[in-house]
């Protein structure tokens, strides 16, 4: 009982959140395990069927700042509570469908709302509310159960989809969707200042900001101050490849392509699994060095990385699992999403107050470039037989992301890295002049 009661509340809510996160994972899943068995039993083209990805992959990304307002309006608990269940209806009722406009809605723009609602700007919200020491470390955390989630899901959906149909699959991630939604009602809190406490690592009580005006206007209004200056474009652009690079190509595309030489998709769904579970310990070592190295580093290395990467995985694929694939995705598995941890620290040091939204605003950029990805490499398929192309482009663009990185700037006086009381936090909101 004792170790109970010293046990801060904060971590208490970041357990939730992880798995909350590893609940919703699992739809974030599903469109690469089900691209073929949908193909077959419908006869619509990869290409359409990668089109619904994309419209999931856009309302993922621009729901994000919308959602993180609508917590700073309504509260965290209430949203992810809706969210996950719109995530659990989208996936359930996909199998009744009978159109391709039917996956579009389902998959697109009910699992796409839901799902963005619960996406990485949920970590930026729930890291800067409730921790002060720690933060990189805990977002890092909460990233890899996100996006690990995801990859760890495959293997058991794959299994489900050859043994019992892809259906099967579909009703499991709505059962683990709302599986989780009563835990969030139990234990989710909003604030620190909910329980009478003071954020992780702080000595005071900072009370609960009032919300003004509306949640859109909030979103908006972020985006309209950020857009101005220089740091924000370096970062949008920079996480665009980022999404690019991985849920819209790899993410969506290495099962189809692993396939095409001969490799089966079970196997292939293990491999990606594998990515999950190294992006698991990368990521967490990611949000300890953001601690404690410059963010900006940081990015340029990891972008860097993943483009040479990417661009050998096309002489790495055959029809069984080679010592140098297993190369690739501990490689590729440690980088997967080791961007996020500096990518938000770099938000929160350049926008203040405004930096879960503004973060939401990066965020959605990487799913307009994951979205862009996903439909292009789908057409490249179709047209050219190949995936080849597109590794390469992806590649590239990585290396030019590492460029955009470098070119960011510190800021003139040093974010305040102790607790500020509410007049401050309200006076440096949205403070980023047009020169960062």
């Amino acid at each position: 009982m004792t170790l109970i009661r010293r046990l801060h509340p904060a971590w208490l809510v970041a357990a939730v959140a992880f798995v909350a996160l590893v609940g919703a994972a699992g739809f974030r899943a599903t469109p690469s395990v089900l691209l073929h068995p949908l193909h077959e039993e419908f006869g619509w083209s990869l290409a359409t069927i990668s089109t619904a990805v994309s419209v999931n992959l856009i309302l993922y990304g621009l729901t994000a700042p919308f959602a993180a307002a609508l917590m700073d309006r309504f509260g965290i608990r209430l949203v992810v509570a809706g969210a996950l269940t719109l995530v659990a209806a989208g996936s359930g009722l996909t199998v009744f469908m009978r159109t391709s406009a039917e996956l579009i809605l389902l998959w697109g723009v009910f699992v796409g709302l839901g799902t963005g609602s619960m996406a990485l700007a949920f970590v930026a919200t729930v890291t800067g509310r409730w921790f002060v020491h720690r933060r990189g470390l805990v977002t890092g955390v909460l990233t890899a159960g996100g996006a690990a989630g995801q990859l760890v899901f495959l293997p058991l959906l794959a299994n489900l989809v050859e043994a019992y149909g892809w259906r099967a699959a579909a009703l499991v991630v709505a059962g683990a969707a709302l599986a989780v939604v009563p835990l969030v009602g139990w234990l989710l809190r909003d604030h620190p200042a909910d329980l009478g406490v003071p954020p992780y690592g702080a000595t005071e009580v900072v009370a609960a900001p009032v919300p003004t005006g509306g949640a859109a206007a909030r979103a908006v209004g972020a985006l309209r101050t950020a857009a101005r200056t220089r740091a924000f474009w370096l970062l949008a652009g920079g996480f665009a490849i980022c999404g690019a690079s991985t849920n819209g190509l790899v993410g969506t595309h290495f099962i189809p392509a692993a396939h095409d030489h001969g490799m089966t998709e079970t196997t292939a769904a293990s491999l990606l699994a594998l990515v999950g579970l190294f992006d698991i310990v990368g990521t967490i070592a990611s949000g300890w060095l953001t601690d404690r190295v410059d963010s900006r580093l940081l990015l340029a290395g990891y972008y860097a990385l993943r483009g040479a990467s990417l661009l050998v995985l096309p002489s790495l694929f055959g029809d069984s699992t080679r010592p140098s694939m297993l190369v690739f995705i501990i490689f590729y598995g440690l980088d997967w999403v080791a961007t996020v941890p500096p990518t938000v620290a770099l938000c929160r040091e350049y926008f203040g107050a405004s930096g879960a939204v503004v973060f939401g605003w990066v965020f959605a950029a990487h799913q307009v470039g994951a979205a862009i990805a996903a439909t292009g490499a789908g057409l490249v398929r179709d047209q050219l037989g190949s995936y080849t192309v597109a590794w390469y482009v992806a590649g590239a663009l990585c290396a030019g992301a590492a460029v955009l990185s470098m070119r960011l700037r510190r800021r003139d006086r040093p974010p305040t890295s102790t607790p500020v009381r509410p007049a401050v936090a309200r006076s440096t909101a949205g403070s980023a002049s047009p020169d960062n």
